[in-house]
């Protein structure tokens, strides 16, 4: 059989939606007798009448209701194939702008950056690396194009798909003994002089609440800008620092000791941050696409 063309099949499926040549023709903007000229053309390539005419309407044959599911089945799988080649030709170059977190940003971002380059190498990248609160404020004036942070609030304003669980841990000399190895507890936490970084907002939040409800209070001994000087005076003795287990350091120093905190165990959820309603570019995908696999490789 003479291949059918995806055009004729487009017209066909207009005037079994429509039961009508004419509101067919109008909404395919084609004049009447050209629409019909079309159905003849495609029923001798079919080598079967499709459609019984009658002055008042226009009904499919048996053999055109069998017809119609495949058309609808081949242009579905048509333009399925246009969207992935649109996909793959818009992914090859242009521009993608997105802000992260720094603990995000200091760890798995580099490596997953490193293979999306490879793979991309005509994707410009805008990175803006910021705390949890600036990368939301960013993402609410369209500033980028998505946000690699946690959620502070719930919000109706913004979508969070989760990419990974990151336990919150106690990092400090052996000189401050906790008294089991597999865990700190928050009360037991409350004893010693804590250094928390003053930029993590939404690790803070999380802290206050868990203390609150325990009727707790917390010597906060220093807040720091950056992870690495939290560490720094973790490792001198200066206190127990509070950070997410994926900003400690690997491996840990001989005199150093970390644990996950319990009673209640903390937990941020890193995810991929969006205006509720937006959708990823292909590039975007792509790139949490392959944080996802280097997270699936380190677990």
């Amino acid at each position: 059989m003479t291949n059918v063309n995806f055009k004729l099949l487009h017209i066909f499926i207009a005037i079994a939606d429509n039961k009508s040549f004419r509101q067919a023709s109008e909404k395919l903007n084609r004049s009447q007798s050209a629409v019909s000229m079309q159905v003849k053309q495609l029923e001798e390539q079919v080598g079967v009448a499709l459609f019984h005419r009658t002055t008042r309407r226009v009904e499919l044959t048996a053999e055109g209701l069998k017809l119609l599911t495949f058309a609808r089945r081949a242009l579905g799988e048509w333009e399925n194939g246009l969207r992935e080649v649109r996909e793959a030709v818009d992914i090859q170059r242009g521009t993608l702008s997105f802000a992260c977190i720094p603990t995000i940003a200091a760890t798995i971002l580099p490596h997953a950056l490193h293979a999306f380059q490879a793979s991309y190498p005509g994707i410009s990248i805008s990175l803006r690396e910021l705390a949890a609160a600036d990368l939301i404020e960013c993402i609410r004036r369209r500033e980028v194009d998505f946000g690699i942070g946690v959620e502070m609030e719930r919000s109706t304003e913004f979508r969070f798909d989760s990419l990974f669980e990151d336990p919150i841990y106690a990092i400090a000399t052996k000189s401050f003994r906790f008294r089991r190895r597999t865990s700190v507890d928050l009360t037991e936490l409350c004893a010693y002089p804590v250094l928390l970084n003053s930029r993590s907002a939404a690790l803070r939040i999380m802290l206050d609440r868990a203390l609150a409800v325990r009727d707790l209070h917390m010597e906060i001994k220093f807040e720091v800008a950056h992870t690495h000087t939290l560490i720094a005076l973790a490792g001198a003795g200066m206190g127990v620092g509070i950070l997410p287990k994926i900003a400690l350091p690997s491996p840990l120093r001989k005199n150093l000791q970390a644990a996950p905190i319990a009673n209640p165990g903390l937990t941020r959820t890193v995810s991929i941050v969006t205006l509720r309603g937006q959708s990823l570019s292909p590039a975007a995908r792509a790139l949490t696409g392959e944080i996802q696999k280097l997270l699936k490789r380190q677990t």
